[in-house]
């Protein structure tokens, strides 16, 4: 059993005021696996007040400071690896086969926020004027739970980057995983209030950092209605706020696509993170004149996936986190069904022939056709291994249909002509488009038009995110 009774304020593990006790699971098996203590307002306050006490002497530090920072918590990171692989299997239920990426990205997070501030100009000329890009203050990060230790890292490498001291708030259902990246990042010599952890609910102090007015910069990584919520709360101190929030988001085969290639990168798309990501391209658009083609090989696709143990090298999509995402999935495939859609694979329930994972919180992966988008499982986030192939009659249909969403993150294009994919391409209204491919690119800026979010992480856009420019104008300048 795993008991985490302490979390990080000013350089020191300390015992949060909040006693509320949260249990920690194994998804493959539903078994409790530890506790943690959760923090309340109280500790997110005296957390904020400490990086408040930090920022000043922090944000002058010199940028060849910042670099070696961001080396030495990459190396303590990277040093932590087998103990922060075996939390995100366990405690996350992760596929061997993706957990090594979720594990390797916190580090590689450092080490590319270090080469980007190598050359990121913070004084620039402007016509007449000095411009300089000055740090915002206390930064605010909150984090989901699936992909905790990265998004952790990434947020708060760009921070530090910045010369920006934080408080961050990570998922309390990922309480190991956080344990180990602090044990790390302490251990790489953090000066005291720099880095304040508090692991607690998103209603306590998730609210607390919201609407605090000490903290100067929201970034938050989940749900469409809690980024709403971040929102209402950061605007009365009119808080800077990047939100990357849900997706919905389109895969377009073309009808000269070859779909030895198409499909299974459109199943690997759907189905990544165990279908837990807010980029999955869950809505799969086919051309009516290959539709029949398309359903039988996407259909054998969706039935080859291995769901089960996720220590087992030929598992590619592992349980849902909880019991309660687990409901949620199921009742989307029924909604799915109820509303006229056709199964083609998986089902409401768990996958067969594993009895030793019963209790486990396994969805079988699932396909439907005979999606309209105006369905419900081709209008909302269901977060679970969920496809639905949406028919289309031309490449403008294709166009609209991929635009019909309230979304905006993430959307691919398969097809043989790549000149043709890129045209298409341009004309969708998302933060990234990614063709022939499942590509990503740590410079190139991330985040969603519409709902899908607010500004941007990764790269100078990214870093930008944490500054504001300030002008110097006149003599001497």
């Amino acid at each position: 059993m795993h008991e985490i009774d302490s979390i990080y304020i000013n350089g020191r593990f300390v015992t949060p005021h909040g006693t509320e006790l949260f249990d920690l699971h194994n998804p493959a098996t539903g078994a409790v696996t530890g506790r943690v203590r959760l923090a309340d307002e109280e500790d997110a306050q005296a957390a904020i007040a400490a990086a408040k006490r930090a920022f000043p002497a922090f944000s002058r530090t010199a940028k060849a400071e910042r670099i070696a920072l961001l080396h030495r918590l990459g190396d303590a990171v990277a040093a932590r690896r087998d103990d922060l692989l075996d939390a995100v299997i366990e405690e996350y239920g992760a596929p061997a086969s993706r957990a090594a990426f979720m594990v390797d990205h916190p580090v590689n997070a450092f080490r590319e926020t270090a080469a980007l501030l190598a050359d990121y100009p913070f004084v620039r000329r402007m016509g007449t004027a000095e411009v300089s890009m000055e740090p915002l203050g206390v930064a605010g990060l909150i984090t989901p739970w699936n992909s905790n230790a990265g998004f952790i890292c990434g947020k708060l490498a760009t921070a530090i980057a910045a010369g920006c001291t934080a408080v961050i708030k990570p998922s309390e259902m990922s309480a190991r995983q956080t344990r180990i990246v602090t044990e790390a990042l302490h251990a790489a010599g953090l000066p005291p209030g720099l880095v304040n952890i508090v692991t607690g609910r998103g209603e306590r102090v998730g609210a607390a950092i919201s609407s605090h007015a000490d903290v100067a910069k929201i970034s938050f990584t989940g749900s469409t209605a809690t980024g709403k919520a971040i929102l209402r709360a950061a605007a009365d101190s009119l808080k800077r706020v990047t939100l990357e929030l849900g997706g919905k988001s389109p895969t377009i085969i073309l009808d000269d696509a070859d779909l030895s290639r198409a499909i299974p990168l459109a199943v690997s798309a759907a189905f990544m993170n165990s279908g837990q990501a807010c980029i999955a391209g869950t809505r799969l658009l086919a051309p009516r004149s290959r539709l029949a083609e398309i359903e039988a090989l996407t259909k054998a696709a969706v039935e080859a996936v291995r769901a089960g143990d996720p220590r087992d090298p030929a598992t590619t999509v592992g349980p849902m986190v909880s019991r309660t995402q687990w409901d949620r999935v199921q009742r989307y495939i029924r909604i799915g069904v109820g509303e006229g859609a056709v199964l083609l694979a998986g089902g409401e329930g768990r996958p067969e022939g594993q009895p030793e994972f019963s209790g486990g919180w396994f969805v079988r992966p699932t396909l439907f056709t005979g999606v309209r988008n105006d369905m419900t499982i081709a209008r909302e986030e269901i977060f679970g291994p969920v496809l639905s192939i949406i028919a289309y009659e031309d490449e403008e249909e294709a166009v609209a249909i991929a635009n019909d969403t309230i979304y905006g993150l993430q959307a691919y294009v398969l097809a043989g002509d790549t000149a043709r994919a890129r045209r298409v391409a341009d004309r969708i209204v998302a933060g990234r488009v990614l063709i022939n491919s499942l590509a990503h690119d740590p410079k190139a800026p991330f985040g969603g038009f519409k709902q899908s979010g607010i500004g941007r992480e990764y790269g100078s856009f990214g870093l930008d995110a944490f500054l504001e420019p300030k002008s110097l104008l006149g003599e001497g300048v």
